[in-house]
């Protein structure tokens, strides 16, 4: 199969090499022309100097042209699927594969269906270890969408049976990882609380690194997260040069809202986006705990004390 991929930053980049690798051509694109040569240098990634030069690269149009977008949310994702809708015909596919607004592509894909070019939003996790170990993709779209997209998904996949679904129509997907996103504000704030006031208790002077370490064998909480944090505090407990500042990437605050509009309790979900909130104005451990699991997942940015 071939298709193009347009946006190659963490996720992106590592996406199209663990596609490479799996026998499927990639046609990249990415306003980092660096970027896009180290690809197609390393991994044989077939080069495009701008989007129309990546879409007159997946071939003439006999079979459906596929096109993911791995951007950011909002406008950058929204301007290019209607910069892109031209270049198509009937039968292609463009995916969505970054955090995007349920709402937001159930919207696109009733549009982008009236000129019978085929959507599927596509909920992605894996962080910067996707490549490594896979990444765990939860698929919005028809069935034929999804039937077609299968060996590019099991490709992404950690296998061929687990880690994609197609779990519903087009919004489904996105709507499945804003949940998950919410799920794992709410797990990572119990986890940072809980080990800051292990912490605190000065009389027992816990070895954090040894109590993680204790719990990833044989403990209810035992997770990847747990997994993180534990080889991060191996190396530092005090984490001095980690600024107490989380960011939230947007989904966090969708899931709050979406439990607002049904009516359902979230309580844990929403106080682990306030405590987010907050944290920009303390100087709490489990901040800085917070940070850094962040970074250890998905590479996201630590801010330091020294920065300014």
């Amino acid at each position: 199969m071939k298709l193009a991929m347009i946006g190659l930053g963490k996720m992106g980049g590592n996406m199209t090499t663990r596609l490479l690798r799996a026998g499927i051509q990639v046609v990249g694109f990415d306003r980092s022309n660096d970027v896009v040569n180290q690809l197609a240098e390393k991994e044989g990634m077939i080069a495009a100097t701008s989007v129309p030069d990546a879409v007159s690269k997946l071939g003439d149009g006999k079979e459906p042209r596929i096109v993911w977008l791995m951007l950011p949310s909002g406008s950058p994702t929204e301007i290019q699927i209607q910069d892109l809708a031209p270049m198509l015909s009937k039968g292609d596919i463009i995916v969505d594969g970054g955090n995007s607004n349920y709402k937001d592509s159930q919207r696109r894909g009733a549009w982008l269906a009236e000129r019978g070019i085929g959507y599927m939003d596509c909920g992605t996790s894996g962080g910067v270890w996707g490549l490594q170990n896979g990444y765990c993709l939860m698929v919005g779209a028809t069935p034929a969408v999804a039937k077609t997209m299968e060996p590019i998904l099991i490709a992404l996949a950690p296998s061929k049976e687990n880690g994609w679904a197609h779990v519903g129509p087009i919004g489904a997907g996105h709507f499945t990882k804003m949940i998950h996103n919410g799920i794992e504000y709410g797990m990572m704030q119990a986890m940072a609380e809980g080990l800051d006031l292990l912490k605190g208790k000065e009389e027992f002077n816990l070895d954090l690194a040894q109590v993680t370490e204790l719990w990833r064998h044989g403990s209810v909480v035992r997770s990847w997260l747990l997994d993180l944090t534990a080889d991060a505090l191996k190396s530092d407990q005090e984490l001095k040069d980690i600024a107490p500042y989380v960011a939230d990437s947007g989904e966090g605050r969708w899931t709050v809202m979406e439990s607002v509009e049904q009516g359902v309790a979230a309580p844990v979900l929403t106080l682990a986006l306030q405590a987010r909130f907050r944290s920009q104005d303390a100087t709490g451990y489990s901040y800085k705990l917070l940070s850094m699991m962040r970074n250890g997942f998905g590479g996201h940015y630590v801010k330091s004390v020294h920065d300014k």
